[in-house]
């Protein structure tokens, strides 16, 4: 029998608030509440809820035959907790049924594995035991932010423990090869490696409802016809993609649903394919070879490399100023700083700032909320300095980040004091117009 493997990416991010040049200093809130909140709430009614009660059906229905898996970010699970508590139960009812595979990630969905491998653990192992104690799963798979990899950094995911790693088929460093195989990685053999079938996977994440493809509509029945022509040699079909293809990307409107409760079926009676997650198929199967992947590839855009993220001037500043601070971060104890750096790692910051309008720029510009990349540079950027102000008052190195200090706290008492003098104001006004309210109901 040969393997499908079907793993999902959840992922949203904590979007900035518009942040202006004079925020910095004197507000350290950088969210946009409102946004993320509604964002959240509609993806969860129209992709997560929908999409996770039919898999629950499809797995009882298919009675241990059919298994998918997640790769779910902190910053989704976070959002979760705060937005959609009913989501974060229905992903534990699939956990319960024993047929679903949580991967670890980074637990900012950041680009921290190609800066430090010391920050790269510690998100790792912040997200691994989230998924432990939310899911009662100790990970063993891993799937790096954007399904980023190289030898390097398969090798540093090999030294943490982890048996198997996902990331793209990408031509280019496949040449003549098939995505279809285990591979492992070139450095250490012991990291075994799934290629995503891209061909495969983005008939269904993007072609779907394309009525201008040669093959629309796309039914289950044509799609295991598809499947059944591949080379019988081939060992596994890794299909991955982002969770909200179902719903989101493409709507229920489509047929999406119609077409992911009647795949397992068709798959299991029509072909000689089963399924299994990630860890099983690292079991199960031996590696043909070593892959090599000397510069880092990602799942991104036709290019698949990094230039969604670190393309551009812009990119490339933010990043390397955000990770500048790293050393004072290291030695900070404020669990309030510590949770923002977390945020501002995360790569859709980078992504919103992307300047390739041409072959992808439709894909840039949907996700993204800004007018300009330049636009969500800025913004980045201011909250990035305030960021920088606090962390260098928190943790001050010499006598001007002590003076810095020193302001910062009598800042935030002066702020306080004011705070408490406008509550007694109020309380005093209140207090002055309830007897001038009564003389005038009395006088009428």
């Amino acid at each position: 029998m040969r393997n499908i493997c079907f793993c999902f990416q959840v992922h949203q991010p904590l979007r900035l608030r518009r942040y202006r040049f004079f925020d910095i200093g004197n507000d350290h809130y950088y969210y946009d509440d409102y946004t993320n909140e509604s964002v959240m709430r509609k993806v969860v009614a129209k992709s997560y809820l929908p999409t996770n009660e039919l898999l629950l059906k499809l797995i009882h229905k298919h009675k241990g035959k059919f298994k998918v898996s997640f790769s779910i970010s902190g910053v989704a699970l976070e959002q979760f907790r705060l937005y959609a508590p009913e989501v974060l139960e229905s992903f534990q009812q699939l956990a319960q049924t024993g047929q679903v595979e949580f991967l670890a990630e980074t637990w900012a969905h950041s680009l921290v594995a190609l800066k430090d491998p010391n920050e790269f653990k510690r998100q790792v192992e912040l997200h691994a035991n989230n998924i432990e104690e939310l899911f009662g799963q100790k990970p063993t798979a891993f799937r790096n932010t954007e399904m980023i990899y190289s030898d390097l950094l398969g090798e540093m995911v090999a030294s943490m423990g982890y048996k198997v790693m996902l990331t793209e088929g990408a031509k280019h460093i496949l040449g003549w090869k098939s995505p279809n195989y285990l591979y492992c990685n070139a450095i250490n053999p012991r990291l075994k490696v799934l290629l995503r079938n891209y061909v495969l996977s983005d008939d269904i994440a993007f072609r779907f409802s394309n009525q201008n493809w040669s093959q629309w509509p796309l039914t289950a029945d044509k799609y295991v016809d598809w499947l059944n022509q591949i080379d019988g040699k081939d060992e596994v079909v890794n299909l991955f993609m982002d969770y909200e293809t179902f719903g989101e990307h493409q709507w229920r409107e489509t047929g999406i649903f119609d077409f992911l409760g009647a795949l397992p079926g068709a798959v299991l009676k029509k072909s000689n394919f089963q399924f299994a997650t990630p860890s099983e198929i690292a079991d199960k199967l031996q590696p043909v070879s070593p892959i090599h992947v000397p510069n880092p590839i990602s799942w991104a855009d036709e290019e698949r490399d990094l230039t969604a993220w670190l393309g551009n001037e812009m990119q490339q500043e933010a990043f390397n100023k955000m990770y500048a601070l790293l050393p004072k971060v290291n030695k900070c104890q404020d669990p309030k700083l510590m949770k923002d750096w977390l945020y501002l790692q995360t790569s859709d910051h980078l992504y919103y700032m992307c300047t390739k309008y041409f072959s992808d720029g439709a894909v840039h510009s949907y996700f993204n909320p800004y007018e300009t990349p330049y636009e969500a540079f800025i913004n980045y950027m201011n909250a990035l300095s305030d960021f920088s102000i606090r962390i260098h008052a928190a943790v001050p190195e010499n006598n001007q980040d002590v003076e810095l200090a020193n302001l910062s706290t009598l800042l935030e008492k002066k702020d306080e004091k004011i705070m408490k003098l406008e509550a007694e104001l109020k309380k005093m006004r209140e207090k002055k117009s309830k007897p001038a309210a009564k003389a005038e109901k009395s006088n009428v």
